[in-house]
């Protein structure tokens, strides 16, 4: 699990149980002023009842101070037939108060003698209702700090992030400068002495292949630049470099096609431009074949195809090793994640941060499947012509 991720599922853990004790806490205060609103009507009723029956000389003042003082609980009262006789802090009156609460009976008898019977019903008051809808407001206020929270945190750590792998990548580029400089000297002194040695000019092909090393990581964390380049010879050469360097037990092979609504043909090696800067494409081209053979265990086939769709430039890498475990691939190109038990786990991270954030394009897994292989797919637009 990365820190990120860690410190995401903590603010959201946190943020929940917030949410939690305040709904809890909000709906236990509805309930009390719910009981409370309840009480109040009750006394009201009673209020009301009483004043109907009171005589000339009973003094009513009491009853009418309790039924002045609710200005905030709307109150129906209706006749036995359901029809509205009165209501009291009623804006906008609903169509069927029974739906409201359980009916408050009062019974007295009318002028003439005859017994009447109606009904109090009530509703919520505004100040509950606006209560009830609190714990609503309070979670999109906690998930908007939430989205607020983790994006930042997301951001600064990747900053961080990124600030540590320049300054390692840069200060691992200074640290190659001495010694090979150094090296580049002793090859000079070996090239004079023994001008026909058969191993120098190899010597002088890895030499050269350690500066171009040291200049792709002065090249992380920098803002790469990017011209017009072949892509055909950039893989070529790649390749060559590659086969030399590993076992004759695995087979590398190249093949280039055209796929763009035309007829079906070969590339050709200057034909395919795009915006590249190719010590660091070459790096990923590199990083790609350096994993296909680790998951080959130094035996099989590595092909790389070359096809254009539309205006997109379609590299696709492929191997017949062991395959990648479906769970694994959510984090294949995370920093450290590794199947390897030496290793760092930087390849795939570095080749998609080049692929996609130097370059603009993408990197992902195309297809794998255990026991048979993985194709690794690179997708970058086609440089316009001028």
């Amino acid at each position: 699990m990365t820190r990120e991720h860690s410190l995401s599922i903590t603010i959201l853990s946190v943020s929940l149980l917030l949410v939690v004790g305040s709904v809890y806490y909000t709906n236990h205060l509805a309930h009390a002023l719910a009981q409370e609103e309840q009480e109040r009507v009750q006394i009201w009723a009673e209020a009301t009842e009483r004043l109907i029956l009171a005589d000339d000389n009973e003094d009513i003042d009491f009853y009418t101070t309790i039924i002045e003082r609710n200005n905030t609980i709307p109150v129906y009262i209706l006749d036995s037939t359901n029809t509205i006789l009165y209501t009291r802090n009623v804006e906008h009156p609903v169509d069927d108060p029974t739906t409201l609460s359980k009916p408050i009976r009062i019974a007295f008898t009318d002028e003439n003698g005859q017994p009447v019977t109606q009904f109090i019903y009530y509703d919520e008051s505004m100040l509950l209702t606006q209560l009830r809808y609190v714990p609503y407001f309070q979670f999109a206020i906690i998930f908007l700090f939430i989205v607020v929270a983790v994006f930042a945190l997301v951001s600064s750590l990747r900053s961080e992030r990124n600030r540590v792998w320049a300054g390692l990548s840069k200060e691992t580029a200074h640290q190659l400068g001495t010694p090979l400089s150094a090296l580049m000297g002793w090859y000079e002194l070996l090239l004079a002495r023994y001008p026909n040695d058969e191993l120098l000019p190899q010597m002088k092909t890895d030499l050269s292949r350690l500066q171009v090393i040291a200049e792709r990581f002065s090249k992380v964390g920098s803002e790469p630049q990017l011209q017009p380049t072949a892509i055909v010879p950039i893989v070529k050469r790649t390749l060559e470099y590659m086969r030399v360097r590993v076992s004759n037990k695995v087979d590398m092979s190249f093949d280039a096609v055209q796929l763009a609504n035309r007829p079906l043909q070969a590339i050709t090696d200057e034909s395919v431009q795009v915006l590249l800067n190719p010590p660091l494409f070459e790096w990923v081209v590199e990083n790609l074949i350096k994993n296909a053979i680790d998951a080959m265990g130094g035996k099989g086939t590595i092909h790389v195809a070359l096809s254009i769709k539309d205006d997109t430039v379609i590299m696709d890498v492929s191997d017949t090793g062991k395959g990648i475990e479906r769970r694994a691939l959510r984090h294949l190109f995370q920093p450290g994640y590794s199947t390897k038990s030496r290793g760092w786990g930087l390849g795939l991270s570095l080749s998609k941060r080049i692929v996609e954030d130097y370059h603009g394009g993408k990197l992902f897994v195309k297809t794998s499947e255990l026991g048979k292989g993985t194709t690794f797919r690179i997708e970058l637009k086609q440089a316009k012509e001028s």
